[in-house]
This record gives structure tokens, sequence and C-alpha cells, in this order.
């Protein structure tokens, strides 16, 4: 029952709950980050629960000290001894030891557009066409405006609230999403090659973007041309770019 009474137990399996409990039962998973502050908040908490009293402060001490000091702990301070160096040498290794990644293959990430595409079982010209709800400057900004919550609604869990690509499930897409921040993503992109690549998503690229591809879905069977057009807009609005005009031939 002494163990059991033991700060230091008392300590040490409040820290593993907690890490367990933001690690495996939030879902979606809370980005390293936000993990490193929720630990942090309840180290904090936890040591002050243990040195509230003189008392509970020498309870949780006890077993340290007695650790150290303690003739027939002996045993146990060897093994702390040694463990100690082992695990710093490996955290010091994985740091550093070379990570195993795919072989380079050539892949196109900005692949060129189809000429026109199928949209509900309507064509849509893709090639040289520019964003038909720009012509009407007098509801500019209502359509950014839906655009903004169409992308809250749909799109932020992957590219973030930021646009940065750092959503919620962001960590477990390979490719990662396009971080729209990056002046080398929309800013070199027509936003008619928006339309084809939110509308077919990863399934509708062409072969030269394998072996990544694209983890992202076709959005066509969820969200209307007007929708696709608006979240477009808004992307350009929101991080300040401008899109690539179409070259003159």
């Amino acid at each position: 029952m002494n163990v059991l009474r033991s700060r230091l137990l008392h300590a040490v399996l409040i820290l593993i709950i907690a890490y367990a409990i933001f690690t495996f039962a939030i879902r979606p998973p809370a980005p390293r980050s936000v993990l490193a502050i929720y630990m942090g908040v309840v180290i904090l908490a936890t040591f002050v629960y243990i040195s509230s009293n003189s008392d509970s402060w020498r309870n949780f001490l006890r077993p340290l000290r007695d650790t150290l000091v303690q003739p027939e702990r002996r045993l146990v301070r060897l093994a702390v001894v040694i463990a100690i160096p082992i695990l710093l040498g490996y955290y010091a290794y994985t740091q550093a030891a070379a990570k195993a990644q795919a072989p380079p293959e050539l892949r196109a990430v900005h692949p060129a557009p189809p000429a026109s595409i199928q949209f509900r079982g309507k064509e849509i010209t893709i090639q040289g066409f520019d964003n038909p709800l720009r012509k009407d400057q007098a509801n500019l900004r209502k359509n950014i405006a839906a655009g903004g919550e169409t992308y809250i609604r749909n799109c932020m869990y992957c590219h973030g609230d930021n646009l940065d690509g750092k959503g919620h499930f962001a960590r477990g897409l390979n490719p990662p999403p396009a971080n729209f921040q990056d002046p080398g993503t929309i800013a070199m992109l027509q936003e008619a090659f928006l339309f084809w690549r939110i509308a077919k998503g990863g399934p509708g690229l062409p072969k030269e973007s394998t072996p990544w591809n694209s983890a992202m879905p076709a959005w066509e069977d969820r969200l209307t041309e007007e929708q696709i057009w608006q979240v477009i807009m808004y992307l350009y609005d929101a991080t300040g770019q401008q899109p690539r005009r179409w070259e003159a031939s």
C-alpha cells in the first residue's frame, strides 16, 4: 500500500495517462506542437500537485534518494547508470542516422492540364479559360466569402486554417497537402488548372504524376461548378497571390 501512496508513482501515472489520452484518444490527432503544449501543462500541474506541501514533496523525493544512497538498491543504480547513456545514444543515433527514402523518380508535380474535362456531364474548357466569376465584379467579395465557407467546411482539415498545408489530417498524407502560402504553388498556376485539380482530384492525375499522385479526392461529386470557382477565388484572396495568366498564343 505504501507503494501506491508514492507521489513519484502518482506523477508517473499521471504523465503516462495524459500522454496516452492526448495521443490515442483525441481524433483527429493533435499536431506535435499542440501535444507538446498539453504535456507541458500536465507536467506543470503535476509538479504543483506533488509540491503542494512539504510532506508530499518529501514523499516524492524519497524513492529517488533511496535509490541513490541505499546499499540494497545498488543493482537499480547500476541499471540506471547503464540505461541513461544507452537511451541518450539511441536518441542521438535516431536523429543523426540517414532516413530511408524512396528512390528518385521523374515526376511532374504540376502536369500539363487537359484541353477540357467533363464535369457532371458538361464539357468545361481548361486551357486558355479564365474564372468566369471574376467578370462579376459587383459580387466579387460575396463570391470570395462563399468560397471561404466552402473551404472551411471541406478543405481546411487537410490544407489547414492558414492554408499552409498543415491541417489536422496532413501528417497522415503522402505527399502532404499543398501549401497555398508557398509562392511556388497556386501563384504558378492558372485558375482553370486549379479547377481541374479540385474537380478531378488525385484520381484524375495523368501517369506522369506517379508514383505519389495525390490524396485529394475528386470534388466534382460534392461541390458545384460555382463552388469550386469560389474556393479558387478565396485561395488567391486569402494568400495574397495572383493567378497566373495564360500565355497569348
